[in-house]
This record gives C-alpha cells, structure tokens and sequence, in this order.
C-alpha cells in the first residue's frame, strides 16, 4: 500500500494533477494496463518481477528506473516485497518535448524506440536520487509560494542524473552478430529519416537491400519489436510532439506524417494510443506555438 508520504500540487487552471511524488510498499496500483495523462518516473528501490511495457516484457530488481510517456501502456507484476517512488507530472508542468534542450532526457529516458525504458541505477547514482527527492518533499512540504519552480528545478535535476546514469550503464541488449551491425544502424537511420513517407516494413526492406523476412528477424532480435511496432512508435512520438506544441489540426498533422486520409490517421493514432489525437491534446496538455 501507499504510505503517509505522498506530495500532490494541483494545476490551479484546469484543477488536473501537475505534480505527485509518492513512496510506495507495494505496486498493486500499477498490476494492470496503465495509459496514464502524464509522465511517471517510478523506481524501484527494493523488490523485483516483471514489467509490461508496450506489450513487451522486461524483468527488473532492486533499483531499476521506470520512464513512461503520456498513455505509453504499462504494468507491473511482482515476485518479491517491493519498495520504491513514483513521480508524476503532467506536460504542462514540465514538457520533455518543449525542454529537450535543457535537460536532454527525450529519446534517453523517454520516446526512446531503441531502448527498454529503463536504466539501473548505481550506489553513487541512487544517493543523488534521493538527496533530490528529500528536496522535493521539503519544499512540497513547505508550502511556500514558490514552491512550483523549486520543485520543477528538483524534477529537471532527477531527469538530468537519470539520463545521464542511462547513458552510462545502458540495460545490457542482445548481443548483434557482426553482420548485423551495419543493418541494425541502417534500419534506424533509414526510420529517422523516412518514416514520415514510408509506413511499411516492406519499404524498409527495399532500401536495405535486404528481404523483408531477414530484416524482421534482425529487428525483433535486437529491438525486441517488430518492424511495424518499430515505425509506428516513431509516427506516434512525431504526432504526439505536433499535438503538444502546435496549433496545427488532426488533418494537418497527418498529412505531414503521410496520410492523406484524416480518419484513417485517427484511426492508426487511437489504435498505438487507445484513444483519439484530439482527446491526447485535451487531456496532455497543449500549449500554442506562441506561449
């Protein structure tokens, strides 16, 4: 269950959560599919099992850290009494997409199609973490009116140290075959590139070089996803960012990511989502190209 030490700040205009740091001794809450409005950073201080994420499995212990996104699917399946902290924070109260440059975590510890979202964290890293937290519930506490900025500066310091602690010591990955090293790099190159215009495995395949079985092989071998999972997570994250910070309608944002057809597009974003790219905007936040 929860304990007594749970810190809530409540966005004033639209009354929804900005920001909620909990300790938890258990994880119950999070023991089926979670598609959460927000940000959630959780770690797992004490306890191990298996999480569920975007509908692939990845077994964690003490001290792993958790990154989801805004509706990214989740759950949690435990083996062991767990302990740790969650933090969530909506868009609004700090956006990754908007502050990429200021603490460099979007494509580190979320939006990261590559990589389970995830990163162990060390001794020295976990001492940090803490120190960061202790400060947040301080000030939360406090109840000062200045509360909201001191706060956002503590989550910008956790996000910086976690992506930094995620660049160090990246979860250990399937080893590739020599070979397969030059296509894996492609494939991801290939994907920045032209995912906008080319949504099939099969396009893919062509500009390799390489027969689309193989290439599907070397993609679920390595990344743990499919090559249509791996395009249309890129799609999503592309038209999540668009949603988000400009003004641009479902039909134009669609069009810029190749589709003609805005219902069709709406149907492709609900069916990676589980809900509409009007109710994304609504419900994460949307903050106009000028503010």
């Amino acid at each position: 269950m929860l304990n007594n030490s749970t810190y809530t700040l409540i966005n004033k205009q639209s009354g929804e959560l900005a920001f909620k740091l909990s300790k938890f001794e258990s994880l119950h809450h999070f023991d089926h599919v979670q598609r959460l409005n927000y940000y959630s950073l959780i770690w797992i201080k004490k306890g191990k099992g298996e999480a569920t994420i975007d509908f692939n499995s990845y077994s964690y212990d003490a001290n792993y850290l958790f990154a989801f996104s805004p509706y990214q699917p989740f759950l949690f399946e435990t083996t062991a009494p767990t302990e740790g902290v969650v933090i969530h924070f909506h868009p609004d109260f700090f956006c990754i997409h908007k502050h990429q440059k200021e603490v460099a975590c979007n494509g580190i510890l979320f939006n990261n199609i590559y990589q389970p979202p995830f990163v162990v964290i060390n001794e020295q890293g976990a001492q940090t973490l803490d120190m960061v937290i202790g400060e947040m519930e301080k000030d939360i506490a406090a109840n000062d009116l200045a509360l909201n900025e001191a706060v956002l500066s503590y989550l910008k310091i956790f996000l910086i140290n976690g992506s930094r602690l995620k660049g160090e010591q990246l979860p250990e990955q399937p080893k590739v075959e020599e070979e397969d090293i030059f296509i894996v790099q492609k494939l991801k190159d290939s994907i920045e590139s032209h995912y906008k215009v080319k949504h099939s495995p099969k396009d893919y395949a062509e500009d390799l070089n390489i027969s689309l079985k193989a290439l599907a092989k070397i993609s679920k071998k390595h990344f743990n996803k499919t090559l249509t999972a791996l395009i249309s997570e890129r799609i999503i994250i592309e038209a999540k960012r668009e949603l988000y910070l400009t003004s641009k309608s479902v039909k134009e944002i669609g069009y810029d990511l190749g589709y003609e057809d805005e219902f069709y597009f709406s149907r492709f974003f609900k069916k990676n989502t589980n809900i509409s790219p009007t109710t994304y905007r609504k419900t994460v936040g949307f903050n106009r190209a000028n503010t």
